[in-house]
């Protein structure tokens, strides 16, 4: 996924994973439990709710956890969250997109709006830069299940319509509305992925230099940072050297 991907990879090599381990939990548990509240409380029956409990187990998030995060859904007087998408501008007219489950969007509009401008960007309208990525679904299994001939195979056995290996992870990408179906047979093959949702996918990546890089990495470091911020999505590409030295 280019940008988020690379950014991705960036805070892994930084152990900040780890120094953020609350708050991805707290992320985890809020998707769970708006999951759980949109539709039944059981994954089997909500693909949603199955996704994002993957996508927990995936960060090893206890089990406690994620039965409360369920269980939280019919609480009476519970927080109830609104799903907004915010687009806008990065420093080299980098495309951005911003997820975010609010129980207030004034205050999330004014802090997003706060990082991009802090950092060189801007907020656009709604389309504004959707238009440049492509909405699919993705699963995503490690590099050691299977070799990238055999995923691709895998893939295009499951309904997929592509597969992009590298040395950490295979991304398989399909429409919106097959992830479940798709999802459902790789796992009866490799077992359950890390993870299984929705995305936006760049059409082409921009690539950026050393100066802007540094930037734009403090920009999506505050976003993902937000309490209210759950998914960033940009169409950035950099060089071997920029990440090496990013991750430094």
């Amino acid at each position: 996924m280019a940008g988020h991907s690379q950014f991705k990879n960036i805070m892994y090599r930084k152990g900040a994973q780890d120094k953020k381990r609350a708050k991805l939990f707290a992320k985890l548990a809020k998707e769970i439990t708006v999951a759980a509240k949109m539709g039944l409380p059981d994954p089997e029956y909500n693909p949603r709710l199955r996704s994002a409990i993957q996508a927990a187990r995936a960060e090893n998030m206890p089990k406690d956890n994620i039965e409360r995060a369920i269980k939280r859904s019919s609480d009476q007087g519970g927080e109830n969250y609104e799903e907004v998408r915010y687009e806008g501008f990065g420093p080299g007219g980098i495309g951005i997109i911003v997820e975010t489950l609010t129980d207030n969007r004034n205050r999330t509009a004014g802090e997003v709006r706060a990082i991009f401008s802090k950092n060189g960007g801007n907020l656009g309208e709604t389309g504004s830069v959707s238009f440049m990525f492509d909405r699919l679904g993705m699963i995503e299994y490690g590099a050691d299940v299977g070799s990238a001939d055999e995923m691709l195979e895998a893939a295009i056995d499951a309904g997929a319509d592509d597969c992009q290996s590298s040395g950490e992870t295979h991304e398989l990408y399909c429409a919106p509305d097959s992830l479940h179906e798709v999802a459902s047979a790789l796992e009866a093959k490799f077992g359950e992925p890390r993870s299984a949702r929705i995305i936006w996918k760049p059409q082409n990546t921009i690539a950026v230099d050393d100066e802007k890089a540094e930037t734009i990495f403090k920009m999506m470091e505050a976003l993902d940072d937000n309490d209210d911020v759950q998914q960033v999505y940009a169409n950035f590409e950099m060089s071997d050297s920029v990440m090496e030295k990013m991750s430094a």
